[in-house]
């Protein structure tokens, strides 16, 4: 097969995890995605020969073979201090670069307790490489990121949901740079402390770091998404780190999202969207705290195209709106039809094939070569108001942070999945023996 150069290390892993490791794959160096046929042309001409040979020659006994040799390790793989655990590890390509936790057979065997399960219990199998996402192996890698106990019933369900939601595929065959980010609701929430206050997306939180730190390791470990290899995301992404917030329930005249999703308020819950980016907006722009003005500055900072779109509204923002009447659903439905923008802003109107010079203040919309018929006709006015979200229905509001007069919002990825925290019999028990750890900061 043809394949971009820059995406051979996936391709390789790719055929390979189907079992035909010896499939022949002739690397090119069209720009991806190119529409210009001049390019295309250079390119195929470039490696033609290539691909005439990958088709005539002879198959080697290597190409030949349906499978090959998987290295099985020890269960203990390498004994050392600390220092030297963490270079081994890293060089295996097991870490996401920051130092780890030893997971001894002790610390792997503590963090079994955070759970009623065996450690054999097969959650899910994690795609693209299909490895088996076991309780112990779970743990493993919650070890690895330095969480507690406590926390592998989120994890569970953090694991599930993420392998629910199609986008997840998308870190795995995409050069876009989406990270999952992790909406935990319930009592969970204040029994492991997870941060839904001031700096909600800050580090400085246990649960918040190392909840997200270990699903993230799961997906390179177990799943076999690995950077540069199946992981192809052009520029990456911090949040990929870890990303996980938790809802001020108490402080929401609203109810919370898993309630939304379908849960019951009692359940503990996680939700994973896969937003690409994050931006803050000054929730007073207009120079309006009210209601009216804090919505109509929402609209204006929208971005063009919003696409999905996860508002992190403070409590404070919340109570104003929901004072003077507006519930979530009337949030949304409000900037989805008010939040507009000129035809020309959206980039549905350039990617189907649409391009508008502007000359002496005057707009000409023409149709380029390879793109007749996509999704915009010619004749549409490039200054016509349309919606930057495409439905009510793309936007969920999540009460969080600070008291200060801003909103955020994390943008991207059209979907929510949301999976219950089972918790286990002890639940009670466990939390009381870890309620402790919490930083008590010096006073200066």
């Amino acid at each position: 097969m043809l394949c971009r150069d820059g995406f051979l290390p996936d391709a390789l892993s790719a055929v390979s995890g189907k079992g035909i490791p010896g499939l022949r794959v002739v690397p090119e160096s069209i720009p991806s995605e190119c529409t210009v046929m001049e390019q295309v042309e250079a390119g195929v001409s470039a490696v033609l020969n290539d691909v005439i040979a990958g088709l005539l020659k002879p198959l080697t006994p290597e190409e030949s073979a349906t499978s090959r040799a998987v290295e099985r390790p020890a269960r203990i793989v390498f004994k050392g201090n600390l220092q030297e655990v963490n270079r081994f590890f890293y060089k295996r390509g097991w870490t996401d670069g920051l130092p780890l936790i030893p997971p001894t057979e002790e610390a792997v065997a503590e963090m079994l307790t955070g759970m009623d399960l065996p450690p054999d219990h097969l959650v899910i199998r994690c795609p693209p490489r299909y490895g088996k996402a076991t309780v112990e192996r779970i743990a493993i890698n919650a070890v690895m990121a330095g969480a507690l106990p406590t926390y592998m019933p989120v994890l569970i369900a953090g694991v599930q949901a993420l392998l629910e939601s199609r986008y997840y595929m998308g870190q795995a065959v995409s050069g876009g740079s989406w990270a999952p980010s992790f909406l935990v609701n319930g009592r969970v929430r204040n029994d492991l402390h997870i941060n839904y206050g001031l700096g909600v997306m800050s580090p400085g939180d246990i649960a918040n770091a190392t909840i997200g730190r270990a699903l993230g390791l799961v997906v390179k470990n177990i799943a076999g998404i690995r950077k540069g290899v199946e992981d192809m995301g052009n520029y990456g992404n911090p949040g990929r780190y870890s990303l996980v917030i938790a809802e001020n329930e108490e402080e929401s005249p609203w109810e919370p999202l898993h309630v939304q999703q379908g849960l019951n308020k009692e359940d503990s819950a996680v939700s994973v969207s896969h937003p690409a980016s994050i931006i803050v907006t000054p929730g007073g722009g207009s120079g309006d705290t009210s209601a009216n003005g804090l919505l109509k500055s929402l609209c204006y900072y929208i971005p063009t195209p919003g696409g999905a779109i996860c508002l992190l509204i403070n409590p404070t923002i919340a109570r104003i709106l929901a004072g003077d009447g507006w519930n979530k659903r009337d949030v949304a439905e409000f900037i989805a039809e008010y939040a507009r923008a000129p035809l020309y802003q959206l980039s549905h109107y350039w990617v189907s094939g649409i391009s508008i010079p502007r000359r002496a203040g005057i707009f000409q919309a023409r149709e380029t070569p390879g793109h007749k018929g996509m999704l915009i006709n010619v004749r549409d006015n490039p200054m016509e108001s349309v919606p930057k979200v495409s439905s009510p229905d793309m936007i969920r509001i999540f009460v969080c942070g600070g008291s200060y007069t801003t909103i955020a919002a994390l943008l991207g990825g059209p979907q929510w999945v949301t999976k219950k925290v089972e918790l286990p019999a002890n639940w009670d028990k466990l939390v009381a023996k870890y309620r402790d750890i919490v930083p008590v900061y010096a006073r200066y």
